[in-house]
């Protein structure tokens, strides 16, 4: 099959706006424009790449693909979990001392997307029409669970599994639907309004947009579920909104970095945890 530029440059987008969201992280409490940046781009960046890995996962539900992925996300996840947490005493870093079931920083992805192929297994025998929905319901009521959290990476894995499913459901026509001009021009006025709506919206907390802790953390014990449902629904509006202007054209050596995001999703935490550490910043 003849590899498609869309879903390698989306990634590129997308990887870089992860490393660039957590260069500026330090920084949004000091400036209203960083801070909007910052929470505009968390509405949608995560929640895409989920989508993709997800459209990737056709092949899900044997034991041997299983085992190969196994070998693919937990033992990376194993050796960096071990990797950083000697990097961060060394670098002086608190929090060091996490458990193996406590993801460092970024590696929570590995451990969600070994846990969103489980998953799969049972709700790919489910219609589409009735699985998104139950996965969206179990989104939005983990948050009640007062314990859940951090922690084997629980609440994201519940929170996100919606944009994998969904993912694996869409069909290449139907994903790449969003490229159609009439798409395009209102993805425009979606994702400006985003941006003038959190530049003018009081504080926002970006526990929401990380989906890794309880309603009671977050400070909404009764109606959680309805401020979850309703970041769910922008985070949809913003995926299409995003992979509508993403370009099909091949770019060489830029697009061939869509191959190997997974590199720069482990890696680069290094780096940004070190220049935050110093200061270098």
């Amino acid at each position: 099959m003849k590899r498609e530029a869309f879903f390698d440059n989306a990634k590129v987008l997308l990887i870089f706006l992860v490393v660039f969201g957590h260069i500026i992280q330090p920084f949004i409490s000091d400036s209203n424009e960083l801070n909007t940046l910052y929470l505009w781009i968390y509405t949608f960046h995560m929640p895409a790449f989920i989508l993709l890995s997800g459209f990737f996962a056709k092949g899900s539900g044997n034991i041997d693909y299983i085992v190969k992925l196994a070998k693919k996300l937990l033992v990376p996840y194993l050796i960096f979990q071990i990797l950083y947490t000697g990097y961060y005493f060394l670098i002086g870093k608190d929090g060091w001392q996490a458990s193996i079931f406590y993801p460092h920083w970024s590696l929570w992805f590995l451990l969600s997307l070994f846990c969103w192929h489980i998953l799969l297994i049972f709700f790919k025998r489910i219609p589409a029409i009735h699985g998104i929905p139950i996965s969206i319901i179990i989104g939005l009521f983990v948050g009640y669970i007062g314990d859940i959290g951090h922690t084997m990476s629980l609440s994201r894995t519940f929170v996100f599994f919606p944009f994998f499913l969904a993912g694996y459901w869409l069909t290449k026509e139907q994903l790449l639907f969003v490229k159609r001009r009439s798409v395009k021009i209102a993805s425009i006025f979606i994702m400006a309004a985003l941006a003038i709506s959190l530049y003018l919206a009081p504080d926002v907390n970006t526990g929401w947009l990380l989906a890794s802790k309880s309603y009671i953390d977050l400070g909404m014990e009764s109606f959680g579920g309805i401020a979850r449902l309703f970041v769910y629904i922008t985070a949809a509006f913003m995926v299409i909104s995003v992979l509508a202007w993403v370009p099909r054209k091949d770019f060489g050596w830029f697009t061939t970095i869509g191959q190997r995001t997974l590199y720069v999703y482990l890696l680069h935490g290094f780096f940004i945890q070190f220049f935050r550490e110093k200061n270098i910043f």
